[in-house]
């Protein structure tokens, strides 16, 4: 069997199906990468939005925090004692509010001083309410 030489015609034809296959791999390729880029845009933006709100968004104990801190309230303690540590948690964002002071020669910590008494060691919110007037 003898090959004959191909015609011009049909090798540009050929060429330009090879031509359009690539063309079409490629816009394939690039639609993948835009919707890539697409998502993660999305996704980043969510992320960005979540933190922005948790670190804008008001403590749940806001109003008790510095209703306590008007009342002339002083929380006393140290940075490093996880007795304090917990008090300090228990407010949460909201700590910011209370009037803390470091004092290092307490005996128990922390120490508030509401109404100039003493109250040793962490104290419930219900007793802080009951000494104060302010509502959780």
């Amino acid at each position: 069997m003898q090959h004959l030489p191909k015609h011009s015609k049909e090798i540009e034809e050929e060429n330009k199906q090879r031509e359009e296959k690539l063309n079409l791999e490629k816009k394939k390729k690039s639609q993948k990468k835009n919707k890539t880029i697409i998502i993660s845009v999305v996704v980043l933006l969510v992320l960005v939005a979540a933190i922005t709100y948790v670190s804008f968004a008001p403590g749940k104990y806001d109003g008790f925090a510095k209703c306590l801190t008007e009342k002339g309230v002083v929380m006393y303690g140290e940075d490093w004692c996880e007795n304090t540590n917990g008090q300090k948690a228990m407010f949460g964002k909201s700590f910011k509010y209370i009037n803390y002071e470091v004092k290092p020669d307490l005996r128990i910590r922390p120490t508030w001083v509401i109404d100039g008494k003493e109250y040793e060691r962490v104290q419930s919110f219900q007793r802080l309410s009951a000494l104060t007037g302010c509502k959780y």
